[in-house]
């Protein structure tokens, strides 16, 4: 969920911002899929929900990324993926990549929930064959970026091994509550090898938008709230995901209802959940409600942590979207529930990334200064980088604007 400020003053790109011009989810690249400025879109999906979001679509637009001149290497790697599951072709399957594509879900045909970027190919010997695969690596929306520089970050920062849950050595477990597009829970699963991902969305056509139209896994497990599978895993479905699936869960569920009835305990919860009228539901937030006392008991009373998108506030420090009046009190809902609480705004959009946890360690240095908690987490940031190879810097989104919550 996501919008520019409405003033047409877009902060200048910083020096860190700058050497990362290899990252195809750059904001730089945001012109071709925001829309107006000349990119022009093609609606390939299209569906009524039944939960409140209205009318869901799918737009896509030309990428300039990657060039043509890198296709042959990415059918290669195509093609060897393919020959793991079919051994006997190894040496006779081809394929070709058609192009590159910015697909943007929308609610109403206005809110941005998520855009991706999606590769198109085909098999050779069958060109009626159509492979579309989200790219996990590319993170095109800046909050993306800014939840998981700072919820990763500070799991680090209390303590957590995140080197033995990168390379597969422990399990990492991370819930996502709202689904979109899926870019997060498929590039947390790509980038860390032992993590395990539920994601939690209550419109089952959000979750056919994304596999169908945005490109995620069509081998992803769906569990229904009786908590029937609906989707299996097969050959096919696993190419070119490998065993993606194994990562990832999608439970069409409510996330109240998810988060007191589940048992399992979380080392990580990402919360972007907005409604067609772009609401964060209230009872996400409630601070006498069921949701946030769950909540904290599903953490890893040691270093849990939950990241939650807030999208009302912007640059000028007006709230003319709905739940800019409301982004105080969600603050001091979750630090009344949680204790250690902080946020930091995101560059270029009307978005704050609020972090809270129940953990013990950086919640003492917060008693004694904010910029003791600052410089914890400027000190984990390179490690993070370092160990998930992220193609962005953290360090310019855990620095901006921060903010220990009273």
């Amino acid at each position: 969920m996501s919008r520019v400020p409405r003033f047409g003053r877009f902060r200048r790109f910083s020096s860190a911002v700058l050497r990362n011009l290899n990252d195809e989810g750059h904001w730089c690249y945001s012109s071709e899929w925001w829309g107006g400025n000349g990119a022009e879109g093609h609606t390939v999906f299209r569906s009524t929900s039944q939960h409140g979001n209205g009318i869901i679509s799918v737009t896509t637009y030309p990428s300039s990324r990657p060039a043509t001149e890198e296709w042959p290497l990415v059918e290669g790697w195509l093609q060897e993926r393919y020959a793991k599951i079919h051994p006997e072709l190894k040496h006779i399957e081809k394929f070709k990549v058609l192009g590159y594509q910015w697909r943007a879900l929308r609610f109403n045909d206005d809110t941005r929930q998520s855009t991706v970027k999606t590769m198109a190919a085909y098999r050779e010997a069958d060109p009626m064959s159509l492979y579309l695969m989200q790219l996990p690596h590319c993170l095109a929306v800046p909050y993306l970026k800014s939840m998981i520089s700072c919820g990763l970050t500070t799991l680090s920062s209390f303590g957590y091994d995140l080197s033995k849950s990168v390379t597969g050595r422990t399990t990492m477990n991370v819930l996502c509550i709202g689904h979109g597009g899926g870019s997060l829970p498929l590039f947390l699963a790509t980038k860390i090898k032992g993590a395990i991902v539920d994601v939690v969305e209550i419109d089952p056509v959000v979750i056919s938008a994304s596999i169908k139209a945005m490109g995620f896994p069509p081998s992803t497990v769906v569990v229904e709230l009786d908590g029937t599978s609906v989707s299996q895993p097969s050959n096919t479905g696993g190419f070119p995901w490998g065993n993606i699936h194994n990562q990832l869960h999608l439970h069409i569920a409510d996330a109240e209802d998810f988060v007191i009835h589940t048992s399992k305990t979380y080392d990580l919860i990402f919360i972007d959940a907005y409604d067609g009228g772009d609401i964060f539901p209230p009872k996400l937030w409630d601070i006498h409600g069921p949701f946030l006392k769950s909540l904290r008991s599903r953490l890893h009373p040691a270093h849990g942590t939950v990241v939650v998108n807030l999208h009302g506030s912007n640059i000028l420090g007006t709230s003319f979207l709905p739940m800019g009046r409301y982004v105080g009190q969600v603050c001091r809902a979750y630090k009344e529930h949680m204790g250690f609480t902080f946020s930091v705004s995101v560059p270029w959009l009307c978005n704050l990334t609020l972090v809270a946890s129940a953990g013990t360690g950086l919640a003492r240095a917060a008693h004694l200064s904010g910029d003791l908690v600052l410089n914890a987490l400027v000190s984990e940031s390179d490690t993070v980088e370092y160990l998930l190879d992220l193609p962005f810097s953290c360090l310019q989104y855990i620095k901006r604007d921060f903010l220990l919550v009273d």
